[in-house]
């Protein structure tokens, strides 16, 4: 069986439009500037374990060298993710999702998931659950079992228990990856920031761009 493909659905990193929860404290032009740090840092991780991958994304950002692009399709996150394994499936080959998000994404991460999938014995599914209740990353054995997120409501505390329920109605072998938190909130994006690199785009652009939180009064 191929490796397993690497899609990452981002929205381009425009002001207005991104890391919206950021807003306040953070102006929306600083939320666009920490969006696109966390945007390169993740092409990077997985052109460095991947080698090139699929950029399927909501808007107009150029993707790194090699590299194939595919604008989102659906009204709802789910069709756009159902949507992003359709348009980006090779026959005999899995796929990986993952989002714009997670900066502290590791190119270990990906080598687990693509090994799974690639191994004879291993499970058809693999999926990563994040701190928010939703998923960081979902890898298929078979990208038509996507069809599956259509039905599943996104951005909720059960998203990620009720996709692994879906999943393994279907018949499939889920393996769960570890956990990784999403950013939203300008905690997030500390806490986050401190698991990265120090010289990390992302790292970076938070401390400059993000007002630490203020202190809870005692």
């Amino acid at each position: 069986m191929s490796a397993a493909q690497v899609l990452v659905l981002a929205k381009a990193p425009t002001p207005g439009r991104v890391k919206t929860r950021l807003c306040p404290p953070c102006t929306p032009e600083q939320a666009a500037r920490v969006a696109a740090a966390a945007l390169a840092d993740t092409l990077d991780t997985v052109t460095a374990g991947a080698g090139a991958g699929v950029l399927v994304l909501d808007g107009d950002h150029p993707a790194p060298p090699g590299w194939a692009t595919l604008p989102q399709r659906g009204d709802s996150l789910g069709d756009r993710l159902a949507n992003a394994f359709a348009d980006a499936r090779t026959p005999g080959t899995p796929a990986v999702l993952i989002g714009m998000d997670t900066p502290q994404l590791v190119v270990e991460h990906l080598d687990t998931a693509r090994d799974l999938l690639a191994s004879v014995d291993g499970p058809d599914a693999v999926l990563g659950p994040a701190t928010d209740g939703g998923w960081w990353t979902l890898g298929l054995r078979d990208p038509g079992h996507a069809t599956v997120l259509r039905t599943i409501a996104t951005s909720t505390t059960t998203t990620g228990h009720r996709t692994v329920v879906a999943l393994r109605r279907r018949g499939l072998r889920v393996r769960l990856l570890p956990w990784l938190s999403d950013v939203d909130t300008a905690a997030d994006a500390h806490a986050v920031a401190s698991l990265c690199p120090p010289d990390s785009r992302f790292a970076r652009a938070v401390a400059a761009e993000v007002p630490q939180p203020a202190p809870v009064a005692r």
